[in-house]
């Protein structure tokens, strides 16, 4: 059969480009082998958003005599809290189902393993579809890192875990990214003895020390242990635990194994040989500043594309691609500015240039740093773990990049990813009237730090 267009997944770019190409008149073929909506409905931001929620709520009675209040004993119910998240997740999976649906009789909605069987050819169920245009929107998945012994032991990843129905009486993390830490936080505070395996020196490996340090800091504080530095040589099952064997000869145990050291891109089964598209060392799509594959025709978009794995960016990219099928120029891949977003408590949000890649670049700079607990809305609520800080061009005063570690820093961050868009001025905000008290005042209060914004 022929298509004008298909695409190959239901994520959060397939589905926007499926329906509103559609609505544009071209009969479109969506193909999708799993639940609807991909990992971020599925399994990633609404499941675990969803409970990390659940989880501070916990935390926040069982803490609530800092306010003098007493909130009395508090009790998780795990089934509950995960009955709770599959409700969510399917009123969205519903939600998209029903924008599917309400899209027209061009689109087409597929259900199977899509793979490629030859240039802008592909086979679903036993049967050959040929699209004018195909969009690959597969995404990734949890990796499995080589480490001996793994396959003999029922360890978790970050699907598993979120349905757990007991809470663990140890939980052994492995990998201090996001993942590790979000929902190694959140089994903390669901009741669990956490201890996090991070293979380099610190956690959230990418972002600047100070802010690692913030981080783990406050997860220290909640009581989660942290080993750094600890290469895993050896996991062993036992008849009443799981043991991970370190490169320094120790052994720790624990009652569950949850495995966060990366994501892999769905492309083992995908064919893309067979269509002449190329893939990276890491098996990610390569594509242009245009998301253009190297097969003619052939756009990939998301995760599966190599991009920042994050909803947001995945549908942002979607506006883009459309744009540009429909004959418009759309923003060239490299000119994005990616914020994101770790939802830990404290969150941890950076958009822009971190300090320490400023440094390797050689370029100038101005920084400014304020604990995040001199912001009077944070002594006042009791929030105060984090910091925030803000790097500058000491020419333009625009504004290179923020990394924020605090109570609702990721919606903090906005204000500076709005002013970085508009390319517009860090001064914007020192000359603003911020309310008191709020958060925000507190990125005031940051910028004034700088010798240029002391108030004359």
């Amino acid at each position: 059969m022929n298509h004008d267009v298909i695409v190959i997944g239901s994520g959060q770019a397939g589905v926007p480009l499926a329906t509103r190409l559609a609505v544009a008149g071209r009969r479109v073929l969506l193909a999708e082998r799993s639940a609807l909506g991909g990992t971020c409905v599925n399994y990633g931001c609404t499941p675990t958003k969803t409970m990390i929620a659940s989880a501070r709520a916990a935390h926040v009675a069982r803490n609530a005599s800092r306010l003098g209040v007493s909130a009395g004993p508090v009790a998780v119910d795990l089934p509950a809290v995960v009955a709770r998240k599959d409700a969510i997740v399917g009123a969205w999976r519903d939600g998209v189902a029903r924008r599917l649906a309400g899209a027209g009789t061009r689109l087409t909605v597929l259900r199977g393993h899509a793979r490629f069987a030859g240039p802008r050819e592909i086979e679903v169920n036993g049967e050959r579809h040929r699209g004018d245009v195909i969009i690959v929107n597969t995404g990734a998945r949890p990796a499995r890192p080589p480490i001996p012994g793994l396959d003999d032991v029922p360890w978790l990843d970050s699907h598993r875990a979120l349905d757990l129905r007991e809470v663990p009486a140890h939980l052994l993390v492995l990998g201090g990214g996001y993942i590790g830490c979000e929902l190694g936080q959140m089994f903390r505070r669901f009741g669990a003895r956490v201890t996090i395996v991070q293979r380099g020196p610190r956690l959230l490996s990418r972002e600047d020390p100070d802010v690692s340090d913030a981080l783990q800091e406050a997860l220290e504080r909640e009581g989660i242990d942290v080993e750094p530095n600890a290469a895993v040589t050896q996991v062993n099952r036992r008849p009443n635990d799981v043991a991970v064997r370190l490169g320094d000869g120790r052994n720790l145990a624990g009652s569950h194994l949850l495995v966060a050291t990366g994501r892999r891109p769905n492309t083992d089964d995908l064919g893309c040989q067979a269509a002449g598209i190329s893939l990276d060392s890491g098996g990610f799509i390569v594509v242009d500043d245009g998301f253009l594959t190297t097969a003619a025709h052939v756009y990939a978009v998301g995760d599966v594309a190599g991009s920042p794995q994050f909803t947001h960016t995945a549908w942002d990219e979607h506006r883009h691609l459309f744009a540009r099928l429909m004959g418009r120029t759309g923003r060239p891949r490299s000119a994005r500015l990616v914020p994101s977003v770790v939802f830990t408590d404290p969150q941890v949000a950076v958009v822009g240039l971190k300090e320490h890649e400023a440094k390797a670049k050689g370029m100038q700079y101005e920084v400014a740093r304020m604990p995040f607990g001199r912001v009077a809305r944070a002594i006042e609520v009791d929030e105060t773990a984090g910091l925030l800080k803000v790097l500058i061009d000491p020419r333009t005063e625009q504004i290179l990049g923020a990394s924020l570690v605090g109570a609702e820093a990721g919606e903090l961050l906005h204000v500076f990813v709005a002013l970085m868009e508009a390319k517009a001025p860090a001064r914007a905000i020192v000359d603003a009237e911020f309310v008191h008290p709020t958060f925000s005042e507190g990125l005031q209060s940051l910028l004034m730090r700088l010798a240029r914004f002391e108030p004359q």
